[in-house]
């Protein structure tokens, strides 16, 4: 299997080193949930890299990013260009995050910034697709997040996957062309708390202690990851 991964955002500098990028984190847990004979291509959208055609690779998977899914910035204009076109030759889609939103946007659904705010650490979802490889038995999924933007609405002809009180639509999939979660089952426990020590100020200290707490729980990344791998592979 082939992967292109749409790399959405540039990590801050000093975690470069350890992480070196979100193309990068994606390509490790994909290895780690049994990707091992994949091949993985990273573009980095924001300076308008893309493959030449899209034709050779499997699946297209879109990274999370800072940027707004809805915004007018000419390389997010661009990025949502290349999805709907993506779309319409029903290459298979996985979006995480900001490419969740993306993708829900491309699908017509409407997209904002969440009036409950941040959405930091580790969060718990209904699992409602139980009948997927790596589907937790108790119907219960965790995963680490980062955002306040959300999906409003499920997109048509879209089966929701997850959802929580705080968000709604936390993962969908439309037939065997798209899956898309809100969380990031490629984040690490350490980057998620260096995101949010990043933003503490804005996240306020009572969410930011509870958020940090959180992540003492551990999460089901690499069973998301599984799923996404199955999807690809038609099973």
């Amino acid at each position: 299997m082939k992967l292109c991964i749409l790399e959405n955002d540039d990590l801050a500098p000093e975690a470069t080193q350890k992480y070196h990028g979100y193309g990068s984190m994606v390509e490790r847990v994909f290895r780690e949930a049994g990707a091992k004979d994949w091949q993985f291509e990273v573009f980095h959208t924001p300076v308008f890299e893309y493959p030449a055609s899209f034709d050779g690779y499997d699946a297209v998977l879109l990274t999370g990013s800072k940027a707004d899914s809805f915004s007018d910035e000419p390389w997010v204009v661009e990025l949502r260009k290349r999805v709907s076109e993506l779309l319409e030759q029903k290459k298979k889609l996985l979006g995480i995050c900001f490419g969740h939103q993306l993708i829900a946007i491309c699908l017509g659904a409407k997209v904002g910034r969440a009036p409950q705010g941040w959405g930091v650490g580790r969060m718990s979802y209904d699992w409602h697709a139980a009948d997927l490889l790596s589907a937790p038995e108790d119907n219960k999924l965790s995963l680490l997040v980062s955002h306040r933007d959300q999906v409003f609405e499920l997109p048509e002809n879209a089966i929701l996957l997850a959802s929580n009180a705080h968000c709604p639509v936390a993962g969908y999939a439309v037939g065997e062309e798209v899956f898309c979660v809100q969380g990031h089952p490629e984040f690490v426990e350490e980057y998620s708390a260096f995101l949010m020590g990043r933003r503490r100020e804005a996240l306020g200290e009572d969410l930011y202690t509870s958020a940090v707490k959180s992540l003492e729980h551990g999460h089901d990344g690499l069973d998301v990851t599984r799923m996404m791998i199955a999807f690809v592979e038609g099973k």
